[in-house]
């Protein structure tokens, strides 16, 4: 069984699809029960069956956006 944060927090979460490849899900952990893992990122809202996660982890926030380069 893999750790979760407390929901707000930023994770990744790897876990496996039907088709058997790996996928990951960075975003704000939503909810997390027993069933389902809940994350909003850019994909926007993923529901994640518990038992397809590989592992799981809480991540730094994303860094800062650039500035335009000068001319």
């Amino acid at each position: 069984m893999v750790n979760l944060p407390a929901p707000g927090r930023r994770v990744v979460v790897r876990y496996i699809l039907p088709t058997g490849q790996a996928t990951d899900a960075l975003g704000e952990l939503l909810s997390a029960d027993e069933a389902t893992i809940v994350v909003d990122g850019k994909r926007g809202i993923e529901r994640i069956p518990r038992g397809a996660v590989i592992a799981a982890k809480e991540v730094p926030p994303p860094p800062a956006p650039r500035l335009p380069r000068q001319k």
